[in-house]
């Protein structure tokens, strides 16, 4: 049996380089698109995590999966708080 340290994720990994243009623009990789079900037209939301005040990571999530998440964790939250 192999022990897991705190520095083995399975749901981590770099998937591709890209670059920034000039511009400000990003090209996700096809293979990475595939991958996340990213189609055209598709709305990504953008979240940062920050480390000692400056951004440290970037995530990507589609929109309407971060809508659900919301959904989600605060819809039972605010039955409690309506209740009350």
């Amino acid at each position: 049996m192999t022990r897991q340290t705190k520095n083995d994720f399975d749901y981590c990994k770099v998937e591709a380089l890209i670059s920034v243009d000039e511009r400000g623009q990003m090209v996700l990789p096809k293979t990475v698109r595939d991958k996340a079900e990213i189609k055209a037209g598709d709305k990504l939301a953008v979240i940062s995590f920050q480390n000692r005040g400056k951004n440290c990571c970037l995530a990507l999530m589609k929109a309407k999966d971060l809508e659900e998440t919301v959904k989600n964790i605060l819809g039972p939250l605010m039955e409690k708080v309506t209740k009350k």
